[in-house]
């Protein structure tokens, strides 16, 4: 349904930016049809290089390239995992990680990235939703599964603990008793050495991710991303970006997840790609460790969300981090404060650069160009091949520096649509195949595309999105809620928050604190409300419907 349009002798608000800083308008040609031969090609080339790094211990790209495939041989052999089958990967930032997902793909299956914090009711959603048989998950969250495991598809576990995929043997927690014929992640390497990896022909139209995303509905969508969407994305950024994505030479430090889309598509294929030295934090909530890690790595690439990097500037430790050799700050996920920005640049002497895009687009629609010399407080300019329109109320274009509408765009990086998702993939595309973000942005007199605010009844949490209809169908269940209504309010350290208005049943004696813990049974942290305010009643239409409530601003 989407279409590559050729911006080629098109004036868009953009041009002339593209013009002086020298961009190109089309997708860099690529020899890589597929993600699989693009991570196998740098396996070859970069064979005795680091990387990646966890935990003291350090894996090769021959290291990678030796599992992954013992790992698909495994998942072939053993499991019969066949080419399009839905694979679920459910752990943080771990060397299993990279290992699971290029064993996978190896196998000619398609992942499924899941957040190892989910609850039991959002994690049975997307497993039944996607239909996975085989669920890799963190040691950690399989009484979480267990909670669930008969009623998914799920019939094969694989367990993973911190240091599998290394000679590290780290502690973790026990799994699940209920989970009886579970397979540890190093079991399965073990015997996978000694297996057969059958290759798989791929090409690019064929499935590389299902990445799910919040539902107007309160249930998410699976983003289907071909190898590629992804291929292309990789190609585009690096279009932008040459001067930090020099072949053999960067160093990333990874902290955000590898299961959200800005992570594993810039972080782990880009970089990966052409062989970068990627240190992998697991828990950047412990910061102290995380400093340490950026202290010995002196990366010269590093991305996060506002609320990774205000969190680090406002620590006094950071300063004692050499980053004489970081070449890019990138900020995506959520949007980046000119004072996080200001912050950061006094302690590195690097500003932040901001992109923009979701998991249906690959996720990269927009970014910074390496020609500019200092904040832009913008999401910067589409990159080569995307095509982005502004549109109004009746889906007409709007014209002029300032004037907004719907972001709506396309381009080879976004998704063919929803997994099984007919009606949601007629409303998610225009007619002529531009996907609609529910984005509201504007150009600006340089031609940068600026968010102005969003369509989507949407929160946005640290980079992730919450949506109102989900967190109000589980607070509903809770005895005494009469109704219920969700909003987002401004929060320094997470960008947005989320309140709950809430009215009351007869003879209900609710307290805030009972809400809160309610809603922490059936969704993820981010996902649940910081603030609940009780009403005597919530504003309705005419016909008793509640009426919008808009995001709570300053």
């Amino acid at each position: 349904m989407t279409h590559t349009p050729s911006t080629a002798n098109t004036e868009r608000p953009w041009s002339a930016a593209y013009r002086r800083y020298g961009i190109a308008d089309q997708v860099p040609p690529t020899p890589y049809e597929t993600v699989t031969a693009l991570m196998e090609a740098a396996m070859q080339r970069h064979a005795e290089r680091p990387a990646f790094r966890a935990f003291g211990q350090t894996l090769s790209y021959a290291d990678v390239d030796r599992q992954s495939a013992a790992f698909a041989a495994w998942l072939q052999t053993r499991l019969g995992v066949k080419k399009g089958d839905r694979v679920a990967v459910m752990m943080p930032n771990f060397l299993a990680f990279p290992i699971a997902f290029l064993g996978i793909v190896r196998a000619g299956a398609v992942q499924v990235s899941v957040n190892p914090l989910y609850t039991p009711r959002e994690l049975a959603h997307q497993l039944k939703d996607s239909g996975c048989e085989v669920l890799i998950i963190f040691s950690a969250a399989t009484p979480t599964f267990a909670e669930i495991a008969d009623s998914t598809p799920v019939r094969h576990v694989v367990t993973v603990l911190p240091g599998d995929g290394s000679s590290a043997r780290l502690p973790g927690p026990p799994v699940d008793a209920r989970l009886k014929d579970s397979v540890s992640f190093e079991q399965a390497l073990t015997e996978g050495a000694s297996l057969r990896h059958q290759p798989v022909t791929l090409s690019g139209e064929d499935l590389l991710f299902l990445q799910y995303t919040g539902g107007t509905t309160g249930f998410s969508k699976g983003a289907a991303l071909s190898h590629r969407n992804l291929v292309s994305n990789v190609a585009q950024f690096k279009a932008f970006m040459s001067s930090a994505t020099r072949e053999g030479q960067e160093v990333l430090v990874t902290a955000i997840p590898l299961y959200h889309i800005f992570a594993l598509m810039v972080n782990f294929i880009t970089y990966f790609s052409i062989g970068s030295d990627n240190w992998l934090v697991a828990n950047p909530r412990e910061i102290d460790g995380f400093i340490d890690t950026l202290a010995q790595a002196r990366p010269t690439v590093f991305m996060g969300v506002n609320t990774l990097y205000a969190g680090l500037v406002a620590h006094p430790r950071l300063r004692e981090v050499d980053f004489s050799r970081l070449r890019l700050s990138g900020g995506g996920g959520a949007a980046v404060l000119p004072s996080t920005s200001q912050k950061w640049q006094q302690i590195t002497g690097n500003f932040i650069r901001e992109g923009y895009g979701l998991s249906e687009t690959g996720p990269v629609l927009s970014f910074n160009p390496e020609a500019i010399e200092s904040f832009s407080h913008s999401t910067g300019l589409p990159v080569p091949g995307t095509d982005i329109l502004l549109l109004d109320a009746d889906d007409q274009p709007v014209s002029g520096a300032g004037q907004a509408g719907e972001i709506c765009a396309t381009g080879p990086q976004i998704m063919s649509g929803y997994w099984q998702q007919a009606e949601a993939n007629r409303a998610a595309f225009t007619a002529d195949g531009y996907f609609r973000t529910g984005d509201i942005g504007y150009f600006d007199e340089r031609g940068f595309l600026c968010i102005a605010d969003r369509k989507k009844d949407m929160v946005l949490v640290s980079g992730f999105n919450v949506y109102p209809n989900e967190v109000e169908a589980v607070a509903s269940a809770l005895a005494g809620v009469l109704e219920c209504a969700c909003t987002g309010v401004p929060d320094d350290k997470t960008g947005e928050a989320v309140r709950l208005f809430v009215v009351q049943g007869p003879g209900a004696n609710l307290t805030e604190t009972q809400v809160i813990e309610h809603c922490r049974q059936g969704l993820a942290a981010y996902k649940v409300p910081r603030q609940v305010v009780f009403q005597d009643s919530l504003p309705k239409s005419t016909v008793g419907k509640i009426k919008e409530i808009p995001l709570v601003r300053c």
